[in-house]
């Protein structure tokens, strides 16, 4: 009989020549496996996570199931109506039939160059059929803000200056999607998104692109400075209107209120004189004397003029 403790350092040993031979092996979330024996496929790819078992002679090839970055170069590229900019494009990528990547492709590193090739060329085709501001802006919003705040009189002005797009660049992100997809399922790869990363203007280019801005802005401000003088005019008009109409308004009540005073004046007058003639009479004498003489005041009179009259009498009473 055999002795069970030399059984189980036989099965410890067996066990432990297995593992040494890389008859077992994992795979985690993260990856699949592709299992090839001297270059042939053996069975389907495997793409759930667990512990399998292989041959000793059978190679694992691992490849990743997440998703992936891609960060091409940028490239000088000329747009339709000649234009030359610097477009700078990026991506995500999986692996979505690892057999067919390692078939084509093999390894990440050859797909990165694989992907630069396609991505790039595709860029090349859709900026170079297109307008710069399409490849510049996304969306007339700038365009439809500026027709909505501006009156119809600019509305000349608005157009020829900020031109409006049929497409944008979200849109030719989206081409350059779908005419960079059209051959990925022959490398086992699913691009999952392209985008347009930065656009930069060549120095000839920019410095057009500057002067252009310049003389745009110039002439908006010019366009806002005529409005603003248009509308200074209109509210001084309307002010010198309304101050016109505040001092006719305050003469008519000042002339109003003069004749009534002269009327009670007058009425006030009236009535003395009514009640005492001779008296009122030597009062409105008595003013005539106060206006017209002074300290060094002469007057030459006969003696039968009325305006004597009183002083005569002064000096008739002195004498007494």
């Amino acid at each position: 009989m055999r002795n069970p403790i030399n059984v189980i350092i036989l099965f410890l040993a067996a066990g432990f020549i297995l593992l040494s031979t890389g008859i077992f092996y994992t795979v985690d979330e993260t990856k699949q496996v592709v299992v090839t024996q001297f270059g042939e496929l053996i069975g389907e790819p495997i793409t759930q996570a667990g512990l399998y078992f292989k041959l000793p002679w059978q190679k694992v090839n691992y490849f990743d199931k997440r998703i992936l970055q891609w960060d091409g170069d940028a490239n000088q590229i000329p747009t339709r109506d000649k234009r030359f900019i610097w477009v700078d494009t990026t991506a995500r990528w999986r692996i979505a039939d690892p057999l067919k990547f390692m078939q084509s492709v093999r390894t990440e590193t050859s797909a990165q160059s694989r992907l630069d090739d396609i991505i790039d060329a595709s860029t090349r085709d859709v900026i170079s059929s297109h307008r710069l501001i399409e490849a510049i802006r996304s969306s007339n919003r700038i365009f439809e803000y500026i027709n909505q705040t501006q009156n119809t009189d600019n509305s000349d002005l608005v157009q020829s200056e900020i031109e409006e797009i049929q497409i944008g660049r979200e849109e030719l992100a989206r081409k350059i999607l779908l005419r960079a997809a059209e051959t990925m399922p022959s490398y086992g790869i699913e691009l999952v998104d392209v985008r347009i990363k930065r656009i930069n203007y060549v120095e000839e280019v920019k410095r057009k692109v500057y002067e252009r801005m310049i003389s745009e802005r110039k002439r908006a401000a010019e366009q806002f400075r005529s409005e603003g003088q248009g509308k200074k005019a209109e509210i001084e008009g309307q002010m010198t209107k309304e101050l016109k109409e505040i001092q006719a308004e305050a003469y008519k009540q000042a002339q109003m209120i003069k004749g009534k005073a002269d009327a009670e004046a007058i009425k006030i007058y009236a009535d003395a004189y009514n009640k005492d003639p001779e008296f009122y009479s030597f009062l409105k004498t008595l003013e005539t004397y106060k206006r017209t003489m002074g300290k060094d005041t002469n007057l030459i009179l006969s003696t039968d003029n009325q305006f004597f009259e009183q002083l005569n009498g002064k000096l008739s009473v002195t004498k007494e």
